[in-house]
């Protein structure tokens, strides 16, 4: 299926690795020109050779923290013809309500939350100026089936649920579409970081992480590809008519309350 990016502009955020590297990949391959940004700046650079090489697109490294002013405002000037936006970055730690302390809640919130209404403040106005362009947020599961030992990202996730539907229900009357992606786990480093926190928590031992996961549908966490490929064509213009909604891709956890997931 011909997706219709070939030639077109994105930003990726929380590119280096796991979910966000897979988008950048599943992109490249469609021939879409890339800026990609995260903490690690050789991570980067490093990506963005494999891919101009395999595919022949523009790849651009921008390292930063947006958790920063400065750093977005310097991303959003680097950035400022991006036709679709994906807000990918986040690093919201598992652990209960008494387990997880102001500081550690905001520094979270300050990416995962913030991060994405602030970059989508920026960039939907840069669209509405042209009538044209797509963001997309990558959420989490989370915020619909909530944890109590994931509340920080819970809570979250389900914040920016309803800004995705908020922000996308009105959005194509600018030109906009506005769509979320929210993965269940999925196979990457911090799947296991959040396993290990909830086994700690539930089972009292945390190497007893991969109990957990065999209440997952297949027995198994997705893997970035297949998050990423949905990615792909909702940011397509074979999803042109898709806006205010968000996609969960978890194998069906989120749909069935019978689940031992947990």
């Amino acid at each position: 299926m011909e997706l219709g990016l070939k030639g077109r502009k994105a930003l990726i955020t929380g590119a280096s690795k796991g979910i966000g590297a897979a988008i950048a990949r599943s992109l490249a391959a469609e021939g879409c020109n890339l800026a990609l940004t995260a903490r690690s700046a050789a991570q980067l650079e490093t990506l963005c050779s494999e891919l101009t090489g395999a595919h022949g697109i523009v790849a651009t490294a921008i390292a930063g923290d947006l958790r920063e002013p400065a750093q977005i405002d310097r991303l959003i000037s680097a950035t400022s013809d991006t036709d679709i936006l994906i807000n990918n970055a986040g690093d919201i730690p598992g652990g209960s309500l008494e387990a997880i302390d102001d500081t550690r809640w905001r520094t979270a919130w300050d990416l995962k939350v913030m991060g994405y209404i602030n970059l989508a403040r920026a960039f939907y106005t840069l669209m509405k100026q042209r009538n044209s362009g797509t963001i997309i947020n990558v959420i989490g599961a989370a915020g619909e089936r909530m944890d109590a030992n994931y509340i920080a990202g819970s809570t979250g996730n389900a914040a920016l649920y309803a800004f995705t539907r908020a922000l996308g229900g009105a959005s194509m009357n600018d030109g906009i579409r506005v769509v979320g992606v929210s993965p269940g786990p999925v196979q990457t480093e911090r799947i296991e970081q959040l396993m290990r926190t909830a086994a700690k928590a539930r089972l009292g031992d945390s190497d007893r992480y991969d109990e957990l996961m065999q209440g997952l549908p297949a027995g198994r966490a997705a893997t970035p590809r297949e998050i990423a490929d949905v990615v792909a064509f909702a940011a397509s213009t074979r999803a042109s008519y898709i806006s205010g909604t968000v996609i969960t891709v978890d194998g069906g956890l989120s749909a069935n309350p019978s689940s031992t997931f947990g």
